[in-house]
């Protein structure tokens, strides 16, 4: 997968940048930046093309996901991230999944479908990836969820129900709300980056 790393502080987390729909590997570096400048960055470019535009897993419309293929690159990320961490050497238990849109679909996922899959997880504007699924148990895992309350693309409900289901894992769910749409903002970025600093690193 296409992507770019970058080594930080020793014993840092590793955070694990996943970008929304149309965007790179560039994309999320800045907000990376606000969240911990001693970490170390994994940064991937999803595999799928829709128009032209990047994404991690197919679409059958807006907001129905292609479950078949979700799975399929859920695993395909699972695994690329296993093997970055043997390339590069860092700790494979300390991965932090910061994603938007799509990016943040694809990191929910990982959370449904693989236990110990990330230490933590920024969402910003998830959908819930599957329904009527079993979800690992999430124990001792942190998860912040940054929402707009006026989100066309993620209704209000969406983001309850996903918080409702990470919780009943056993996730620690933080949700913070804005007045916005499905944009991302710098005040769901300082609550991410806070919310990091006191319950993830």
């Amino acid at each position: 997968m296409k992507h770019i790393f970058k080594e930080g502080k020793q014993d840092a987390p590793v955070l694990l940048l996943l970008h929304g729909t149309g965007g790179t590997e560039e994309d999320l570096l800045e907000v990376a930046k606000m969240i911990d400048e001693d970490a170390s960055v994994l940064s991937v470019r999803g595999n799928v093309s829709e128009n032209g535009m990047p994404r991690y897993f197919r679409r059958l419309a807006e907001g129905v996901f292609d479950e078949e293929d979700l799975i399929f690159r859920t695993k395909e990320l699972y695994e690329f991230i296993d093997e970055s961490a043997e390339q590069y050497g860092f700790d494979r238990s300390n991965v932090v999944a910061v994603g938007y849109s799509n990016g943040a679909n694809i990191a929910g996922s990982l959370l449904f479908h693989y236990e110990n899959s990330l230490k933590g997880a920024l969402l910003h504007h998830p959908m819930v990836p599957r329904k009527s699924v079993e979800i690992p148990n999430l124990h001792g895992q942190s998860v912040f969820i940054g929402a707009g309350a006026n989100d066309p693309i993620c209704a209000p409900e969406e983001t309850e129900e996903l918080s409702k289901l990470l919780e009943e894992a056993g996730a620690d769910v933080h949700v913070q709300w804005e007045h916005s749409g499905h944009q991302l903002t710098i005040e769901e970025v300082k609550g991410a980056a806070a919310f990091y600093k006191d319950n993830i690193k």
